[in-house]
């Protein structure tokens, strides 16, 4: 194993600086992971972007992260083993010791770091992480593909699942970006007449070859009036937090339809109070998932052919890649390889 790794970390608030770091070992409940991938997600902005200036050393940023365990700590599960590929995404293992653990709400465990915000992520050679945080990685996927998956592809995928819709329901997606290409394709797959909500003529095309049934263009045209002429949207998934947007699409909802939430904007959402009583529709928030709940989303996409759509660059690269990611560019997500040879 190798003493030292690079890392890619956020030497102050908004930039990233290559350094080189000596090689950690695992503690109680952790495994040292040597990382082949990690996803750039948009959740990453605000971990690089208001990072702790005074943190020591600086935080490493990165939560869709694909590799192998090099090395195991104390009391890790037998489940896993040196030279397994795993992946650990936003959530970075429960302490099975709160109220939630008890429950079996592992997603929202007290006292779970997140990966790339609270504790170091992905965009190094190397990463610690909690063992009740890991998720194993099917063959069939390669590591840039897997990456993006652990992120958004179970935030999008178990939002459709708790939408309460059936198949051949109307669900509307209403972002076609990094989240939304995942939903498009995850709600076809699962039998829902499926309808994209973007913004634009250039992203129609996109969203007809990801699984859409029907593009609607917020831009210029109404989109809460075409949702009711269809028959009202069982579910709309949204993963766009710009309130002025939600609000002007919850009248497309029908009746006991439900709006799920993955943007975790801090600005205030107005609706109707009249828009849920009277239809009994509801509007809820739903966070990425537990490990399990990983694994189940991985297992669908091997199934059912979805992958993310991606661009690829090295991690000594990672600045122009997450520039890139923030300004709308990607198409549509992007991934670090962080196993390349740097050139």
């Amino acid at each position: 194993m190798k003493t030292t790794y690079r890392a890619m970390q956020v030497s102050s608030p908004g930039v990233l600086e290559l350094v080189t770091r000596t090689t950690p070992t695992p503690g109680m409940g952790e495994v040292l992971i040597e990382v082949e991938a990690c996803g750039i997600c948009g959740a990453d902005i605000g971990d690089i972007e208001g990072a702790d200036p005074n943190l020591v050393p600086p935080r490493v940023p990165g939560h869709e992260v694909v590799g192998r365990i090099v090395a195991r700590g104390a009391q890790v599960p037998s489940i896993w083993r040196e030279g397994q590929r795993v992946g650990v995404g936003r959530l970075g293992g429960h302490c099975n010791e709160c109220v939630q653990c008890r429950k079996g709400e592992f997603q929202l465990c007290q006292n779970q770091p997140f990966v790339g915000a609270s504790r170091d992520g992905g965009y190094a050679e190397m990463m610690l992480a909690r063992a009740t945080g890991l998720v194993s990685i099917p063959d069939e996927l390669s590591a840039e593909e897997a990456a993006p998956i652990l992120c958004a592809g179970i935030a999008t995928f178990n939002a459709l699942k708790k939408s309460g819709a059936e198949a051949g329901d109307t669900v509307a997606i209403l972002g076609i970006g990094g989240l939304g290409h995942m939903a498009l394709q995850y709600a076809r797959r699962m039998g829902f007449r499926v309808i994209a909500i973007g913004r634009g003529a250039d992203v129609a095309e996109a969203a007809y070859e990801l699984g859409a049934h029907r593009y609607i263009d917020g831009s210029r045209e109404d989109v809460a009036q075409i949702l009711n002429h269809l028959g009202g949207a069982q579910a709309i998934v949204a993963t766009v937090g710009h309130p002025a947007t939600l609000s002007a699409v919850m009248g497309g909802l029908a009746s006991q339809g439900r709006v799920l939430l993955l943007g975790a904007g801090k600005d205030p959402l107005s609706v109707s109070a009249g828009q849920l009583v009277v239809g009994e529709r509801a509007i809820q928030g739903s966070i990425t998932g537990t490990p399990y709940e990983n694994e189940k989303t991985l297992d669908f996409s091997v199934l059912t052919g979805v992958r993310p759509k991606i661009e690829v660059m090295p991690l000594h690269r990672a600045n122009e890649a997450y520039q890139r990611m923030k300004s709308g560019a990607a198409a549509f997500r992007m991934v670090l390889n962080v196993a390349a040879t740097a050139s």
